[in-house]
């Protein structure tokens, strides 16, 4: 790769990849830039950063406990530029109070001595660190959910094991969404209180569903994360079956839901049972899963807007697709933030019949490679995140993939999702709208998206809403039908 590397590491220092994939937005977009990141110097950092080009010797001399500012710019003087620019962020002062003093406490101890009524840990460490970090917080009687990832599945297995043996519980790894008792952690949304317990496997299934709950008039009690591979046979289900345990013996919540891929066959039956025996009615999404032989009081569903419905006791039919999407012919592309949503528009499309090959495909889809078919694409993948940030933080990630697709003659349709609350970018349809204001054409495909979000949070759902429509874009009152109004388009009349 061409450009000037830049790399220096401060030794012994510990910050939250949350803020360090933002800070790595802002200074990746300085003129003369061509990448930047700031990361933790963990193995599969140093990996992600190798693969980016943006590492020098210095940074490969980093450890796991080491910050690494890495920068590749179009010079020498842009480069440092950008390095003196990330350093002044990383030392300007912050807090969390609005007391313009830094509160931050290096150890779990010095947190507890400022709040020693604390329940719930959040841990964003490098993975080689997070497991001694909530060994520590539930051996001290507290909860634990677990940003971070890269953590071996062993090594899961055996932390949730010892955490059902001290009556705690553990969210994650890789956990990105949870709602505890009204307040968003991590990647979330602002929802009202209501009588809806949630527990996710996926962070934005979790958000898609809560926000149309809350677009219904809903709200949720809790919405508990547990992590991509809690449902795996070699973990069990373990923070799974607690967090429905937790739930059904919750005085606040009235009926329980559960959104995951599908699990293997012994964990399935144990979360049936679990939730059979619970004695509130339950809702079931495992995201592309064929019908299964399902206990009375207990859902089926095969959609994230499905889920919603049931919950509220509602049926109601999908929204029409507006008058002027069909296209001569054309296919379907996708362009997905959110790895669920991607699942999501897959099913949609599968069952309509369509042949439709991703990334990562759900049961029914063709891989990628397949060549033919309606194609969607989860962003967020590793292959399109190495060295970057998620796309719900830096929506620029998709940039080169939307341009190219907007002068494609042989799509009906792009479909794109726009994730907002906590965490994300704070004006991605802005940044999409501003985007297609500049490379679209008259005669190009439809580009239909869908919000996920609410009033409330910091985006607000009606302004990014508006910024979309108008820039031209069609905007579905849900990812689902979003995929339907797809296939409106693909019709030749």
């Amino acid at each position: 790769m061409s450009g000037f590397v830049l790399n220096i590491v401060r030794r012994g220092t510990y910050l939250d990849s949350v803020a360090l994939m933002r800070l790595s937005r802002g200074i990746a977009a300085m003129p003369g830039v061509e990448e930047a990141a700031l990361m933790m110097g963990s193995p599969a950092n140093i990996e992600i950063m190798t693969d980016a080009g943006v590492l020098s010797d210095a940074g490969r001399s980093a450890g796991g406990g080491d910050l690494v500012i890495a920068i590749r710019a179009e010079s020498e003087a842009k480069a440092k530029g950008a390095l003196t620019e990330a350093e002044a962020q990383l030392d300007a002062p912050s807090s969390g109070d609005g007391s313009g003093e830094a509160w931050a406490p290096r150890t779990l101890r010095s947190a507890l001595t400022s709040l020693p009524d604390a329940n719930l840990a959040l841990i964003s460490v490098p993975g080689d660190f997070a497991v001694a970090e909530a060994r520590k917080a539930i051996r001290r009687g507290i909860d634990a959910m677990i940003f971070s990832d890269n953590v071996a599945i062993e090594d899961e297995a055996a932390l949730k094991q010892e955490a059902r043996e001290l009556g705690r519980l553990v969210m994650g790894p890789d956990c990105g969404t949870s709602i505890i008792a009204g307040t968003p952690l991590a990647f979330a949304n602002q929802v009202p209180r209501g009588t809806t317990g949630i527990v996710g496997a996926s962070g934005t299934g979790i958000q898609e569903v809560t926000c149309l709950i809350a677009q219904m008039g809903g709200g949720i009690s809790h919405a508990i994360g547990v992590g991509g591979r809690d449902l795996k046979s070699e973990v069990g289900g373990i923070s799974t079956l607690m967090a429905i345990d937790a739930l059904a013996s919750d005085e606040g919540t009235k009926d329980i839901v559960l959104i995951a891929k599908p699990p293997g066959a012994d964990v399935t039956a144990q979360v049936l049972d679990r939730l059979s025996a619970g004695g509130k009615p339950a809702i079931i999404c495992l995201m592309g899963s064929e019908p299964l032989q399902i206990p009375d009081g207990i859902t089926q569903v095969y959609t994230l807007r499905d889920t919603a419905l049931a919950a509220m006791g509602r049926s109601d039919a999908a929204m029409k697709p507006p008058a002027g999407l069909a296209r001569n012919g054309g296919g379907i592309l996708g362009l997905f933030s959110g790895g669920t949503l991607c699942a999501e528009a897959q099913v949609v499309l599968r069952d309509a019949g369509q042949k439709v090959r991703s990334n990562a495909p759900v049961a029914g889809i063709a891989p990628q490679s397949d060549k033919t078919g309606h194609l969607l694409l989860d962003l967020g993948d590793d292959e399109y995140t190495k060295g970057r940030p998620h796309p719900m933080i830096d929506p620029g990630v998709r940039d080169a993939s939307l341009i190219e697709a907007l002068g494609r003659e042989d799509l009906a349709a792009i479909l794109l999702d726009v994730v907002i609350g906590y965490g994300a970018h704070d004006d991605p349809a802005g940044h999409v709208a501003e985007l297609v204001d500049r490379h679209r054409s008259d005669a190009g495909p439809a580009i239909i998206a869908s919000i996920t979000g609410t009033e409330g949070d910091p985006q607000r759902r009606s302004s990014q809403m508006a910024r979309l429509e108008a820039a031209g874009l069609y905007v579905a009152p849900s990812n689902a039908e979003a995929a339907q109004w797809a296939l409106a388009a693909l019709d030749t009349g």
